[in-house]
């Protein structure tokens, strides 16, 4: 309605001007205003105000249309439309429509021939959009690129430890047969609790599990044997850890516990596994074998009886002291007949002899499971931090196969230390050592390489890792239009930007089997600040609260600061490259 007012009364002065001064004097309208006196203030209705009135001698003028802005407002303008329906899309969870609408701003700037160093204005936007893309991306990435966190697999002993099952009295006779005859060095009690969950392995849904951590084990039973000798503890301690994770070193459970032997962060620090930013040494299949064997040890020293110890590794010794504290009784059937064990851990032990019993007579229960071969590797030491694409991409493997070797990385990087040790492909350390010289070491978390496919050229390739044609070319020491060769290895020198080190705030609404320290350990909070947070008195939560948690939507103030690199150079400066080492926000809903 408003709008056709203003254009009928824009009508009504464009037609008043036609007639002239004396027609206009003789039948006055209402934005009358005097000839000669253009400055004078028009005197018109609230809906004429707006408009942008001329009034030359004899006539008047109403522009319709908007004004055409200049070429570096305009550009400005198609920028920050790009870039608001790129942040709006992102909030939505629309990731692949914000990345185009972020790539659109971007190339608007870039192909624009305007220098955005050449005027302050399009200079601080151009920095001020990709800063914030790359922000974004990053947390983009958490959902399975980049700088996330290697996605946990849920922890095995979550879906068995709290079920019931029914006994079949079928499966007595041959389990005792197998304790008896089958050699162990752990004691097999067979009983109402250890048949129920030889039932449930039996079903399609318990069998799958008991064949994918037999299958697994394949890969780390060599070491774990080892480890178990070295430190002189039963070897059939090693079903301990196909109970708790199926030898999955990504596996968290409900609890913030993590890796094959599922420790907690607090037991795992107790036992010399370090967790940073960059590293849950939880997820290191070898040190957490040696940190679980010496806690094992520590236990069974403390209470003389292995399933009390195996108990303790599940619930805390504290608890085990309680329960025999309060029924007078050091044996774990004793406690968990008087009731005084959580039940998850009532159902522990009896799920590690049942795993015992159903491996070592695997053919009778019908469970095939062909294990997998160990993994060797190449170690090397690259002295300080590095991009596992860059690693990946100089010896030619993918980078999910680096993650994989290497499962106690958090981000697709190695930890700025000089000791860290980095497992590579079989055969790969020499190519390596050889290939990494080329590009220099402080560029290892920016840089990267890129093997040239058919029809690529300089200026394709620079548009993929935003960055400028010339700088590729100066950085393989290429002339600007050379051709070339599929097959071809560049090196892409990228720049990193600052990082986002701004806390985010999440809710999080506490689930069955969570701890309050588990809940820190996952959002890599410390206890202190989550206890602050909720104005909580003790490391306590309950099922249903709703935790208000300040996650880091970039790295933590420990970590090095990582500062952009500004070209020098009055082209379009590059954009900023996915590099690793960045933030990330958590996000929990």
């Amino acid at each position: 309605m408003t709008q056709r007012l203003h254009i009928a009364a824009g009508t009504l002065l464009f037609a008043a001007g036609l007639l002239g001064c004396e027609e206009a004097g003789k039948k006055p309208v209402q934005a009358r205003v005097p000839a000669l006196a253009p400055a004078a203030a028009p005197q018109v209705q609230a809906e004429l105000a707006l408009l942008p009135v001329v009034n030359p001698p004899h006539r008047y003028y109403v522009w319709l249309l908007p004004a055409v802005p200049d070429g570096k407002d305009y550009l400005i303008q198609k920028v920050q439309e790009k870039f608001a329906s790129g942040e709006q899309n992102f909030k939505a969870g629309h990731l692949e429509a914000a990345r185009k609408d972020f790539d659109d701003a971007v190339d608007w700037m870039l192909e624009s021939g305007y220098d955005p160093n050449g005027d302050p204005r399009l200079s601080e936007l151009f920095h001020r959009v990709v800063d914030t893309v790359y922000a974004y991306e990053l947390q983009a990435f958490r959902a399975g690129d980049g700088f996330s966190e290697a996605p946990a697999v849920p922890a095995a002993i979550d879906e068995v430890a709290e079920m019931t099952f029914p006994v079949d009295p079928r499966l007595k006779e041959r389990a005792e047969e197998a304790a008896k005859n089958f050699s162990h060095d752990l004691p097999l009690t067979v009983n109402d609790q250890v048949l129920s969950f030889l039932n449930f392995f039996q079903t399609p849904r318990g069998r799958a599990i008991v064949e994918t951590g037999l299958r697994r084990a394949g890969r780390y039973r060599e070491m774990i044997s080892r480890v178990l000798r070295e430190e002189g503890l039963p070897q059939d301690l090693i079903y301990l850890a196909q109970a708790e994770s199926a030898f999955q070193p990504l596996a968290l459970s409900r609890a913030g516990a993590r890796g094959i032997w599922q420790f907690v962060a607090y037991r795992g620090q107790q036992y010399g596994l370090r967790h940073t930013w960059w590293i849950d040494e939880r997820q290191d299949p070898e040190k957490a074998t040696h940190a679980a064997a010496q806690h094992l040890r520590d236990l069974y020293k403390l209470y003389g009886d292995w399933y009390l110890a195996m108990a303790a590794y599940n619930c805390g010794p504290g608890n085990v002291q309680k329960g025999i504290e309060r029924t007078g009784y050091a044996d774990f059937w004793e406690l968990y007949k008087r009731n005084v064990l959580p039940r998850e851990t009532k159902n522990y032990v009896p799920i590690i002899i049942a795993l015992t019993l159903i491996a070592k007579d695997a053919a009778h229960y019908n469970i095939q499971a062909e294990p997998e071969a160990p993994v060797p590797t190449d170690v090397v030491k690259p002295g300080r931090a590095i991009d596992l694409r860059l690693v990946a991409e100089t010896i030619d493997v993918d980078a999910e196969t680096l993650r994989s070797l290497n499962p106690s990385l958090l981000r697709l990087a190695t930890p700025d230390e000089p000791s860290f040790e980095l497992h590579l492909p079989l055969g790969t350390a020499q190519k390596f050592s050889a290939e990494i010289a080329d590009i220099p070491a402080d560029k290892w978390v920016s840089w990267r390489r890129h093997r040239v496919e058919n029809g690529e050229t300089l200026t394709s390739i620079a548009k993929k890792y935003r960055v400028t044609a010339a700088a590729i070319a100066d950085a393989n020491n290429l002339e600007r239009k050379a051709a070339l060769d599929a097959g071809e290895k560049l090196i892409i020198p990228a720049t990193q930007p600052q990082s986002e080190t701004k806390r985010r705030l999440v809710s999080y609404r506490v689930r069955r089997g969570d701890t309050f320290l588990g809940i820190a350990d996952r959002f890599s909070v410390s206890a202190d600040d989550l206890r602050k947070w909720n104005r909580l008195k003790a490391n306590k939560v309950s099922r249903g609260m709703v935790l208000r948690i300040y996650t880091l939507g970039g790295a933590p103030e420990t970590s090095p600061a990582r500062a952009r690199s500004k070209s020098k150079k009055k082209s379009a400066p590059p954009v900023a490259g996915n590099t690793a080492g960045g933030p990330v926000a958590a996000s929990h809903n």
